[in-house]
Order: structure tokens, then sequence, then C-alpha cells
């Protein structure tokens, strides 16, 4: 790393009066809190100046289109270690993984590539030099493409900020990304919170998101389970292997037979679940080590183990929705939209669902089944249980009530009964 950050530095320095008094002189008037965070970050205080992160080719006013925005590859200059790890983890597959949502594409631009909905967040993850150019051509000037920035926000890029729970708190929260409600109300949060205010004093244990997601400072972001909470390979556990099953149709990584489709490559690519039983237990083993910090080895795994089975729980609730509505789709109850791929409801383009019936369904996965086993992992019981599993129970019910409703109306007229009479 030295090698590669001492002249860097260098030519930071040798360039920083020039263009750095430059650039300060004029965005001291225009945008005076960029000078202001910059003076208060290392890159100041190491002489690392606007051109070495910019370049030299915007120098007026009349020259704008010529800054560089940078990218992880101009952050890797200096940090080829992070910027390497961040690369192998699931942050930088974040734009990838959105772009892969059939739904994506349907949704305002605004929301996605201008970053106002699913975009503002997943912009961390790394783009090609088409789709940046592409955001250019659509009014966004490459903002947002730098990926390192959406922790160590602009410009003072703090590693105290990125350090704290705080700077996760932006993207994951709400929805299927409720992780920090779940992380604040938890006893880890509770009182690292209290560590903040100054209740309890620096020395005692208190988990940030970091100290379990980026275990000693790895930006190679991972989890066991992934984001979808499916796996390969089935468990033993034949109901739940039988319930996965269904899921992973539902999911369109499984055909109506149960063989592999077109959108598995999708999920590999996107990483969003473990496929091997050895990616599994690699995550898992990291987590064991780190819970271990803490608590005993025993408890932590009796606590990891009651994360699995609860999804499996989740799972049960979750195939019984997913078969009432295929049959739906067998019967010719509800008709079946021409994008999905086989007779099974599928639950990545759901965000478009025609029908009510196919909207719960939708809810019930990507909401409250994420819900259940974040909840659980998390270490908040109302989470796992009100807003999770009591929901899910809900959804199934109405899901069921539904079905039953279409089926009546669906009947011929000579065969349904009557309504009964009231006094």
């Amino acid at each position: 790393m030295q090698a590669v950050l001492v002249p860097v530095l260098l030519s930071g320095l040798l360039a920083f009066p020039a263009f750095a008094q430059q650039c300060v002189e004029c965005h001291g008037k225009v945008n005076p809190s960029i000078v202001s965070d910059w003076k208060a970050s290392r890159h100041s205080q190491s002489g690392v100046g606007c051109s070495t992160c910019h370049g030299e080719g915007h120098t007026s006013a009349a020259d704008v289109a010529k800054v560089r925005i940078p990218t992880p590859e101009v952050c890797a200059g200096c940090h080829p270690d992070q910027v390497k790890q961040f690369k192998s983890g699931k942050h930088a597959l974040a734009w990838a993984a959105m772009k892969a949502m059939p739904t994506a594409h349907f949704q305002p631009m605004a929301m996605m590539e201008g970053m106002k909905g699913c975009g503002g967040c997943h912009k961390l993850g790394i783009k090609t030099e088409a789709e940046i150019k592409e955001l250019k051509k659509d009014g966004s000037a490459g903002f947002g493409v730098a990926s390192c920035d959406a922790c160590h926000t602009r410009h003072t890029f703090s590693v105290q900020e990125a350090r704290q729970p705080q700077a996760c708190q932006t993207c994951h929260m709400g929805f299927d990304h409720a992780h920090w409600e779940m992380y604040s109300a938890s006893k880890h949060g509770v009182r690292y919170l209290l560590k903040q205010n100054g209740t309890l004093p620096e020395s005692v244990a208190a988990p940030t998101c970091q100290t379990c997601h980026m275990q000693e400072g790895n930006h190679a972001v991972s989890t066991a389970w992934g984001f979808l909470a499916v796996r390969l390979p089935l468990p033993e556990d034949k109901q739940w292997a039988a319930d996965r099953v269904t899921i992973l149709k539902a999911l369109g990584v499984l055909d109506p037979a149960g063989k592999p489709t077109a959108r598995l490559e999708v999920v590999k690519a996107a990483s969003v679940a473990r496929l091997t039983e050895e990616d599994w237990q690699k995550e898992r083993g990291r987590m064991l080590k780190t819970c271990n910090q803490c608590h005993s080895a025993n408890f932590a795994k009796a606590e990891l183990d009651k994360g699995d089975r609860m999804i499996r729980e989740a799972d049960r609730l979750m195939a019984q929705g997913i078969e009432t509505v295929a049959a739906l789709y067998k019967d010719g109850v509800l008709a079946k939209p021409g994008n999905y791929a086989s007779a099974y409801p599928d639950l990545l383009t759901f965000h478009d669902a025609p029908t009510p019936i196919e909207q719960k369904l939708f809810v019930m996965f990507l909401e409250h089944r994420m819900r259940v086993f974040q909840g659980t992992f998390h270490a908040n019981p109302d989470y796992a249980l009100w807003y999770g599993w009591s929901e899910m129970q809900r959804d199934l019910s109405e899901i069921r009530h539904l079905a039953g409703e279409m089926r009546a109306a669906h009947r011929p007229a000579a065969t349904r009964r009557p309504a009964a009479k009231r006094n």
C-alpha cells in the first residue's frame, strides 16, 4: 500500500499550492461548505488537494464539464486494500442487484438512475463505464459513482463518521431494509447509543453494525443467508426443503420442474444468496468469531441456530401463500401475466402486481418475511414477532380469504350457493 500511497501523495502535494488555492478561492464563494468540509479532512491535513481526486482539467466556470468525478479506482490510488475488499463484497454489487430486478426498468428514471428512490442507496455499487456514460446523458452528470462516499461522505471522507452505526441508517431502514430500527432498539444498539451520549463508558462492549458486518474493518460486507434468506444445498428436513423449492420457483430461480433457470446466473452475479455449503459456513464462521468476543461459543451458536429455525418457520408460511396463488393460475381463476416465466407467481416482478392478492404475496415475502429473520438475527424480538411473524400469519389468512372469494366469483352462476338469509 505504501508503494502506491507515496507517489500519489507526492503528486498531490506538488499540485497542492497552485490548484488548491485556486479551488478554495472560487468554491469558497460558490459552495463554501465543500471547502470547510475539505479543510476539516485528513486529505487536507495530508496535502491531498482537489486535483488529486478531481483532476486538473477544470480550472474555471467555463470548463466545469472537465471536472473528474471520482470512481473507486481513484480512491484505490491511496486505499488499494480497502477498495479491493469493497469490490469483493455485496455493497459493490448494489447497482447490479438493483438493475437485475425485472421491475427496475419500469420505474421512474428519477427513482432509479436519478437516485431519488432505489438508486439513492444502490448507487454505492460499482458501475461500468457505459453505465456512467448513460448517467451523464440522463442528466446525473456522473454524480454518485464514487461508491466510497456513500459512507465516507464528501468532502470530509471521515473514517470516524463511517464507523458510526448512523452511517448505515440512510439506506438500512424501513420496509425490507429495517435493519436500523432493529439494531437501534436491540440491546446491542441501545448500549452503543448510551456510549455515544456518555451514559456508559467507552470501555463497555457495545457492537455497531460495522462490528458484525465489517469485522476488523474489512470492507467486504457479506452475510451467511444473504439478502433473500434462501440458499443451497437444500436442507435435510423434507418439509423445509420442499418449502424452499417453492420459494425458489417463485423467485424464478427454479422452473416448475425444479431445474435451474437463467435467473440463477443473475442471483449468482448479484451475490444475494449463498449457493454452496462452503460459502455459507465461511460467513457463519466469521459471524460466530465476532459474537464470541462478547458471548460464549455455545450461546452464540445457539442464538444463530434460532435464526435458522425462524427462517424455516417463515418459509412454511411463505410456501403456503405461494402455492395458494399458483393454484389460482393453474385453475384459470387468476390470469397469469405474460411476463411470468412459469405457472408460479414471480415475486421479483411484484412491484407492479396487477391484483390485491399478488400485491399481498409480494409484501408477505419482501417485507414481513424479511423482518422475521432479520429481526431475529438483529436481536430484536419485537420486529421478529409483531412486524414479521404475526404479519405473515395475517398475510396468509388474507390471501386464503381473497382466493376463496375469487374462486366463488369464478364459478358459473348456476353453481353458486345462494346467500344465507338473515332474520
